[in-house]
This record gives C-alpha cells, sequence and structure tokens, in this order.
C-alpha cells in the first residue's frame, strides 16, 4: 500500500465516527474498500494512445467475479485529450466476441464515432484518428455493439473522456487528478447465484424496464472511501448504469455546486441540494469540505419501474469522503464561460420522434416485472398505462383481467400461463421498440441532416410512463423543453442526453461533422436495453 494510501484509509477510519448510523453500520459490516482512482491516460509523443478491451476478474464481498475492462479488468483509463490537438488511438479486442467503441460525448466526423458500424472483431484491431473541437468536458467511452451493448456494458466496458481547453486552463477549478478532482463513476450490478459473473439477461423484462441490480458500484468498488484535502472539492459524476437513473445528495444535505453537464461548462455554478441523474450522463460539482468533516454520498430513492427494489428503496450510500488536514487550493468561481444564447428556433427544419414499445412487450414485460418483484417493483406508478389494473400496488394473483395494451385475442393470458403457451414462446421482444413505429435497422438510415444548420427535434414519449433518457451521436445539443416543462437551470447548458417521460421534449441541433450511410450517427434510447432491442435510428450528415 503506498503512503499516501495508507494516510488516507487511517483518516478515513478515525474519523468514521463522524458519519451517519447506517454509514458506521455499513462500515463495520465489512471490510471498506479504498476509492479506485482511474489511471489518466495522455497521448504520446507521437500523439498514439493504446486501448485493449479484455477479460479479467473482480472481487466483490468474498466472490471472483469474470469482468471485461479496457487495458485492465474492470472499467478503464480516464483518456485525458486537448482541444485542437490530433490524437491516434488503436483499439485492440482480445475479448471472446466483437465489440465497437463509441465516444460518447464528442463532436466527431460519423467515420470515427464508434457506432454500431465499426465492429471489432476477436482479435483484431482498429485505429481511429481525430482532432476534439469543442469545449472542456467530461465525456466517456462504451460499447455500441447493436444488440450486445447493455451485455458488454454491465460486464463493465466503461472509461472516461477529458477534454481540455485554454478556457477552462485559467479557471482556478480543483485540477488535481485523484486528489481534489474526483472521478466518479457509478454502476448497478447483479451476479449470479454462485457469485461468480454478472447475472446479465436479455430478455422479456429487461427489454421492457432495463436490466438492473442490487448492489451499486462507485469506480468498481462498493461503497468505498476517500480521503480528500479541506475545501472545494470537484467531482466528475457519470451515471454509468445500463437503465437505473439516479438521484444523488449529501449525506448531510450540504449543497452542490453544478459547474458542468454532459458539453462542458456552464455559464455559472447552479447550487442544487438533489441531484437527478440519467444513465449516460455527466455532471461535474463542487462541495465545499472545509468544515473537516465525513459525509456520504448517496444516491436517494428514485420513481422508476424496478428501481426502488432493496436497497434502493432508502438512501444508499455509495461513497465516503473524509477530509484530511491538508487544504485545498481549487475556487468555486462565480462564472464559468461564456455560453452563446440560444437561437430561435423559428423557421428551423424539424423532425418529430416518437419513442414506442410494442404494446405485446409492454403486457409481457411488466407481467415478468410483476411476477418477479411484486408490486413494490412498480413505484408507485399504475399498471393503467401498460393495460393493466388501475391498482398499481395490486399483486399479479389479484390481476386476472390484467390486459396491457388491450392487445385483441389475448384473453388465453388471463390465465397466467407464463413460459408454456404457444403464443409466448413465439413472441419475438428484439424488436419491440421503436421510433416512429419501426425498429432499428443498420442499413437503413432515417433521414439526412445538412451540415452545420440548426434543427428542431421533438422526441415524444407521449402513451407510456417509461424513462428514456435520450441521446443524440455527433453534436452536444441546447435543451428547449424538457418533458414538456422549461429546462433545468443546471441542464440548460451543452447536453447529449435529454429527459422523455411521458411528454415532449425539445431540442435545438446542430452537426459540424459530416455522416455518410456506412458511418451513420445514432439517436437512441440511452435505456440499454431499449437501444439493444430497436428504440435506435440512423441518420446521416451531408
Amino acid at each position: 500500500m503506498q503512503r499516501r494510501d495508507f494516510i488516507k484509509l487511517t483518516a478515513a477510519l478515525g474519523a468514521a465516527s463522524a458519519l451517519p448510523g447506517w454509514s458506521r453500520a455499513l462500515t463495520a459490516a465489512e471490510q471498506r474498500p479504498l476509492l479506485p482512482i482511474p489511471t489518466l491516460l495522455t497521448p504520446d509523443a507521437r500523439s498514439e494512445i493504446s486501448l485493449t478491451a479484455q477479460a479479467g476478474s473482480s472481487s466483490w464481498r468474498g466472490s471472483r467475479v469474470s469482468t471485461w475492462g479496457y487495458n485492465g479488468p474492470l472499467l478503464g483509463p480516464a483518456i485525458q485529450l486537448e482541444r485542437g490537438k490530433e490524437v491516434n488511438i488503436t483499439v485492440y479486442n482480445r475479448l471472446p466476441e466483437a465489440t465497437t467503441v463509441h465516444w460518447h460525448g464528442l463532436e466527431l466526423p460519423g467515420n470515427v464515432d464508434g457506432g454500431p458500424q465499426a465492429r471489432i472483431e476477436p482479435n483484431r484491431s482498429r485505429r481511429v484518428t481525430f482532432t476534439p473541437d469543442q469545449p472542456a468536458a467530461t465525456c466517456w467511452f462504451h460499447p455500441h455493439q447493436h444488440g450486445r451493448t447493455g451485455y458488454q456494458v454491465a460486464q463493465g466496458l466503461v472509461g472516461l473522456v477529458l477534454v481540455n481547453d485554454p478556457e477552462s486552463g485559467k479557471l482556478l477549478l480543483p485540477k488535481r487528478w485523484g486528489i481534489d478532482d474526483i472521478p466518479v463513476i457509478l454502476q448497478d450490478k447483479r451476479l449470479s447465484a454462485d457469485g461468480s459473473r454478472i447475472d446479465y439477461q436479455l430478455d422479456m423484462m429487461s427489454a421492457a424496464v432495463g436490466w438492473f441490480g442490487d448492489t451499486m458500484l462507485t469506480n468498481g468498488a462498493i461503497y468505498p472511501q476517500h480521503g480528500v484535502p479541506r475545501g472545494w472539492l470537484r467531482l466528475r459524476l457519470l451515471n454509468g448504469c445500463n437503465a437505473r437513473a439516479l438521484n444523488l445528495a449529501t449525506s448531510d444535505k450540504r449543497p452542490m455546486y453544478v459547474i458542468a453537464s454532459d458539453g462542458g461548462l456552464l455559464g455559472e455554478p447552479v447550487q442544487v441540494s438533489e441531484l437527478p441523474m440519467m444513465p449516460g450522463e455527466r455532471y461535474e460539482v463542487l462541495i465545499d469540505t472545509a468544515d473537516g468533516k465525513a459525509f456520504d454520498l448517496q444516491t436517494l430513492p428514485v420513481r422508476q419501474m424496478g428501481m426502488t427494489l432493496e436497497p434502493f428503496n432508502q438512501p444508499l450510500p455509495v461513497l465516503s469522503l473524509v477530509p484530511l488536514l491538508v487544504q485545498a487550493s481549487g475556487t468555486l468561481p462565480d462564472k464559468l464561460v461564456d455560453l452563446p444564447a440560444v437561437p430561435s428556433s423559428q423557421g428551423l427544419n424539424t423532425r418529430w420522434l416518437q419513442l414506442m414499445m410494442d404494446p405485446e412487450l409492454d403486457r409481457r414485460g411488466m407481467q415478468a416485472l410483476m411476477d418477479k418483484y411484486g408490486h413494490a417493483s412498480m413505484a408507485g406508478m399504475s399498471m393503467e398505462a401498460h393495460g393493466g389494473d388501475k391498482k398499481a400496488g395490486a399483486h399479479h394473483d389479484e390481476m386476472p383481467e390484467m390486459d396491457h395494451g388491450g392487445m385483441a385475442g389475448m384473453a388465453g393470458m388471463a390465465g397466467m400461463d407464463h413460459g408454456h403457451s404457444a403464443a409466448k414462446k413465439a413472441y419475438d421482444f428484439h424488436n419491440g421498440n421503436q421510433i416512429n413505429g419501426v425498429a432499428f435497422n443498420m442499413d437503413k438510415p432515417s433521414f439526412e441532416v445538412r451540415q452545420g444548420v440548426y434543427e428542431k427535434w421533438t422526441i415524444s414519449g407521449e402513451g407510456d410512463e417509461m424513462l428514456h433518457p435520450f441521446h443524440i451521436h455527433g453534436t452536444q445539443f441546447r435543451i428547449l423543453t424538457e418533458n414538456g416543462k422549461p429546462v433545468a437551470a443546471h441542464r440548460s447548458g451543452w447536453k447529449d442526453t435529454v429527459r422523455v417521460e411521458g411528454g415532449r421534449s425539445e431540442v435545438l441541433v446542430r452537426f459540424d461533422h459530416q455522416a455518410d450511410k456506412a458511418s451513420a450517427y445514432m439517436a437512441h434510447c440511452h435505456l440499454l436495453e431499449h437501444e439493444d432491442t430497436g428504440m435506435m435510428l440512423g441518420f446521416t450528415v451531408a
């Protein structure tokens, strides 16, 4: 153990009495790990970076678990890039199946964006060259193999990308990696019964509500602890979950100041007490630790199907932060950067994207969720929106007349003969999620956009209660309205993901790079099981 780690650990354990009661109970129940800090990977003298997607193993609660990672057994490094400087990245695939690497949040041409067309077969490699030209931001990279994205991300293939620029470099923000500038990658996992592997299934239930776990990992560790300086602490937050929305807060209610969202810094810090995050979203927050008191970062219960089961039905600590005696040097500026005004949307070309789920998938997926987990899994939502009984709390045994989506001719399902009827066996859910009534077709882009020209896109989730974190490749956009409401202050900057949940969201998009048919950009729900079962489309830019 390095001396610095020993000092941090000693201080953390010595301060355990300052933590809330439930934190002390967790500390006593198991040996607390230190927060793993991803390696900061920069281009070498020839502007080269190497990544290897590989299999390995990780240890959680005494079990050795098969996992995947980049340049290691789990997760990956944080790649640091400079605006305006070319980089060459070679990705080697040492996995037993094909994969891709998508540069999520980077504004790149379609041929290096890393969508599902950019397959890397086992024991092969792919080299991409690009020059990042966008404001400083916390982005990330992950697989985008169609039909397998959820599986591969669940195995651990996630890494950060940090883009720096001269403007942000002039700000006196915390910048010491792993000390006062802390990456926080959050993923939930569920293990097999014998604890040897991650129990991932793309089935009827997960196709409908997404795959979710019963354990939260922070940088690959369960509720780790980290010693930090006293003063301003910067957390770079990534919701790397497949489907789980998070709502982050501090255990002692100290405020968080949001300084950046998906695409970079805001105009000025925004104080929040809670920070909702959908899958794929990133935020940078500053927290004042000058009082020297230990506290936890925790996730609060959310209103999302399947996501309110134990232990997520109450505040769940994900990271213990213990201020040390050393003083921090960063500050919280009153002003960050000059954000351009949102252009008028009058007279712009408009597009309508209707997100929808096949009623039969809705019916069967919701029923499978209720069968397995009971009414607690519904998060207090009504089954009526899914064709079922208005009483969300009714157990499936009490709902013999449930009719998700009102599918005619399905009366035989009332007997709950799940898994045995010929009709059930014949149903294929793999194209059950759609946009504008069509499931994803890699060979047929849906439309073409003019390069450098603004458009207004309306993404609608009207007709269901499902959460759809909608992500658009190749751009950072501005949100006009979100789920029928004005955009919140901390979401008013550059974004690549917008919330759609039973309503309409409007975004102003512009694409500065080209994407042809062979390397079309994607627009899709970032609930990965929705993406893998059809809720995605390709489009070109010319």
